[in-house]
């Protein structure tokens, strides 16, 4: 992989003592092993963070390498096991509700009015591996999760356990048109932004990302694994696109059941319980249920915040010229080769 090359971030800079006093008490309770690790890293400016580190050829920030690092040596995959795996704002949060209720259909039916994905959010019933998972817990007990378990990460395929990779459960990635993924991001961070000052123009903004240099970046890195993977071994890797699953839901839902080895039969499908999925888990039903207008992810953020548009091209709201520029040759440059367009 061709090195990562980036520019020293200047804007919106705090008192660097300050920076790095969070950054130390942040750091406190990690474990010697990965306060060692870090020490080895590059680093460059976070975002809402005060730094970020490259680890892995992926940029994270010292909380995510602590879990990614715990959850590398500690997770043991399971056959039955069914990872969702993605780029923060690439359409997580409904692919997870839509794999829920498609493997949990014979428990919970999709018209039933306490159905899970009603009253919690998706991220909570299927928890990431490193947010929910193994950020404050080095072996989180398992075993009580229903199967088949479902996982949700943003780590990239290469960084993925051994026991995943090697494995036979089945792991499903969403990418996102790279412009519309940019904006969705950028509104998402600003909006966890503790102070207006950690917030970035999207000019700003689109830097880092054109460079790689934000949490979970670069995203042709994460992509790219992903795309080469479902091409390897498409039995253990099924690739989607948001443009894709906006335009015919119903024909990759009955895809995606079918990877996952649990197809609709002919008296589901005469029930029409694919469109009971579908209206369960759309856009519009979740953002406006009590669970996502008041509760929190991971007792930090607000889950309103995962909700804004979920429309495919608003980038062109926000691009000026020199931007479409800008990230259409990045694309090009890394994209460009691997048979993947958008």
């Amino acid at each position: 992989m061709a090195a990562i090359t980036t520019t020293p971030f200047t804007e919106n800079q705090p008192n660097v003592e300050l920076e790095n006093k969070a950054e130390e008490e942040e750091c406190e309770e990690f474990s010697q092993e990965c306060k060692s690790l870090l020490r080895t890293l590059p680093k460059e400016k976070g975002w809402i963070v005060p730094y970020i580190y490259l680890y892995q050829d992926n940029w994270f920030s010292p909380a995510r390498i602590q879990a990614i690092y715990t959850f590398q040596k500690q997770f043991q995959a399971k056959d039955s096991d069914i990872v969702i795996a993605t780029l923060p704002k690439a359409g997580t949060t409904w692919l997870k509700a839509l794999v829920f209720a498609i493997v949990s259909r014979n428990r919970f039916s999709p018209s039933q009015k306490n159905h899970p994905l009603l009253i919690s959010n998706a991220h909570d019933l299927v928890p990431y591996f490193e947010f929910h998972l193994y950020e404050k817990e080095k072996n989180p007990d398992l075993c009580n999760l229903p199967e088949p378990r479902l996982f949700g990460t943003h780590v990239s395929f290469h960084s993925l356990p051994d026991s995943i990779s090697k494995s036979k459960c089945k792991i499903i990635y969403i990418c996102r048109n790279p412009f519309d993924n940019f904006v969705s991001l950028w509104f998402f961070k600003n909006a966890l932004a503790a102070s207006t000052s950690l917030r970035l123009s999207c000019e700003e903004a689109l830097e880092r990302y054109s460079q790689g240099v934000n949490e979970f970046g670069p995203f042709w890195t994460n992509i790219l694994g992903y795309w080469r993977e479902s091409i390897e071994a498409p039995n253990k890797v099924l690739f989607l696109k948001y443009e894709d699953l906006k335009g015919d839901i119903k024909f990759h839902l009955k895809r995606i059941a079918e990877f996952l080895n649990c197809p609709f039969d002919s008296e589901e499908e005469g029930n029409g319980i694919i469109e009971s999925i579908i209206e369960l888990c759309s856009f519009e039903k979740m953002k406006e249920l009590e669970v996502n207008k008041t509760g929190k992810i991971s007792d930090k953020y607000e889950n309103k915040v995962l909700f804004r548009k979920g429309e495919v091209g608003d980038w062109v709201n926000h691009f000026k010229p020199w931007m479409v520029e800008r990230l259409s040759k990045v694309v090009e440059e890394r994209l460009g080769r691997s048979g993947l367009s958008f």
